[in-house]
């Protein structure tokens, strides 16, 4: 009773939102358009995406300004689920937006790393990150240099594990403060569950975070066998150092694999092979994607009234947003309806 009365009220609110994400005949009808301008007219007109694009001009339509207002639609969902937690339900959401600043270093590391000549274009970001976060956007746009936006995220959790990465060696590249960063979000996370969480929600989180853990895992073995020859050593370095359904030995095996046939063999006595099929052309970002989905709808079927239900609708929202990118980049290229739809892959929801 006492979980039903907490979040009584945000489940409601949640199945409202979850109601005007886009069915799987709406992206059948978005494949068959023919120009992204097309496709924001369809998004202003028959969808919930009509608030954040009726600021956009005729001749501000393009991809990348509707890619921030997809963004900033996502935000605007955060917001209002935010304003229904109780004290709670918000610990989780400082949880979650932790994904969000991650996400924003990793930007501003590229235009720095890169030399970009284009400035920091965050604006449409700034609002939301002066609320909920640690992060001062303010701060991060005036640094044109890897040390000054490490110094600039002085005085958040991020500057200690950048820092100590940038001080160990002299070529620092951004692959490196990428895995530094990864490595420092998903640890640091892993342990601050079990301050902020209690009881079922601590338990539906470590389940969802640890899977997430485990399918990041295997994605990396996979990709550095198969695309980079990697060798175990340089494997092991890459891999976040928690197993939830991953025994050590099992980890061991897959990156210790001569080849990617007895990788794959060593794949099949997984939890998640022996739930999901592997066998049917799927993509490795496809695969991380079905078996969250699958995970986060039966987290929300068992507890219906838990943060199941607030993870489950930001990942829907967060992956609608994916797809949605992908086919205008896909109408923008000119590809069939069919290709399109191959891109976008399945169903949302």
């Amino acid at each position: 009773m006492g979980n039903i009365l907490e979040y009584s009220g945000i489940v409601t609110k949640i199945r409202a939102m979850e109601a005007k994400l886009l069915s799987p005949e709406q992206f059948t009808q978005i494949a068959g358009m023919g120009s992204v301008p097309e496709i924001a007219e369809y998004l202003k007109k028959n969808t919930a995406y009509a608030d954040v694009l009726n600021s956009l001009a005729q001749d501000q339509i393009h991809r990348g300004n509707i890619e921030k207002l997809l963004t900033q639609s996502l935000y605007h969902d955060y917001t209002k689920l935010y304003r229904f937690c109780g004290q709670k339900q918000r610990r989780v959401m400082k949880l979650i937006m932790k994904n969000y600043e991650v996400d924003l270093i990793n930007y501003c590391l590229r235009i720095v790393i890169n030399r970009y000549k284009q400035p920091f274009d965050l604006n449409y970001k700034k609002a939301f990150f002066d609320r909920y976060s640690q992060i001062s956007i303010e701060k991060l746009i005036t640094s044109r240099t890897t040390d000054e936006l490490i110094e600039n995220l002085k005085g958040t959790e991020y500057y200690v594990p950048l820092k100590k990465i940038k001080d160990s060696q002299q070529d620092v590249t951004l692959y490196d403060y990428n895995l530094a960063l990864d490595l420092y979000f998903f640890t640091s996370t892993w342990k601050e569950q079990k301050k902020v969480l209690k009881k079922e929600d601590l338990e539906i989180f470590i389940r969802d975070r640890g899977s997430r853990i485990d399918l990041l895992n295997l994605q990396w073995i996979y990709r550095a066998k198969k695309y980079y020859n990697m060798k175990p050593a340089d494997i092991y370095l890459l891999l976040i150092p928690i197993h939830y359904k991953l025994s050590t030995d099992l980890v061991k095996e897959m990156v210790e694999a001569p080849g990617l046939e007895e990788f794959e063999a060593a794949l099949a006595r997984t939890t998640y092979a022996r739930h999901y099929n592997f066998q049917q052309d799927l993509t490795v970002e496809k695969m991380y994607t079905d078996c969250l989905r699958a995970l986060y709808a039966a987290d929300r079927r068992r507890s219906p009234y838990s943060i199941a239900a607030i993870n489950t609708y930001l990942f829907l929202k967060e992956e609608e947003i994916k797809k949605l990118t992908t086919a205008m980049e896909c109408v923008r290229y000119g590809l069939s309806p069919g290709e399109t739809l191959a891109y976008v892959g399945g169903r949302t929801q």
